[in-house]
């Protein structure tokens, strides 16, 4: 993959968000600063529909939205660190890590490997404790760089 999954600009570390609608709204515009988005308010609603399908809240304070989308140019990794929480519908209650994936409608292989990759590092303590404790983007990104990519 020529461009990284993820880079500093794509990491919010002390997110503001009343509900998931404007967290996952916040993750958006980063990846259409970063030109990863070419029409937030369509990937927006793509996002949204799947989230209305099935919740996308993991126990242990995580949000994990996600879509395929026409709107997504390369398969990417947006995060953010929402200290006061927001509901995704995880059982154990609010997510104050959000991670965002957007693949392209065409990527259906990058965004399960995605999604499986995270995943499986999100189940351990230690994973989303460094990610917690982690102070800036670049640091966040170098976390997931090193532990979620696959090389």
């Amino acid at each position: 993959m020529s461009t990284p999954l993820i880079t500093p600009e794509l990491v919010a570390v002390d997110l503001v968000a009343a509900d998931r609608d404007q967290a996952t709204r916040a993750l958006i515009d980063l990846l259409a600063a970063a030109g990863r988005v070419t029409d937030a308010d369509g990937f927006h609603a793509d996002v949204r529909d799947r989230e209305a399908q099935m919740a996308t809240g993991m126990p242990g304070g995580i949000g994990l939205p996600h879509a395929r989308s026409a709107h997504v140019t390369v398969p990417s990794l947006a995060v953010g660190k929402v200290p006061a929480g927001v509901d995704f519908g995880a059982p154990d209650g609010p997510a104050t890590l959000v991670f965002l994936i957007a693949a392209p409608a065409s990527g259906d292989a990058d965004h399960l490997k995605i999604l499986a990759a995270l995943a499986r590092r999100l189940v351990h303590p230690e994973f989303r404790a460094a990610l917690n404790e982690a102070t800036d983007a670049a640091t966040v990104a170098r976390i997931i760089t090193t532990e979620v990519v696959p090389a």
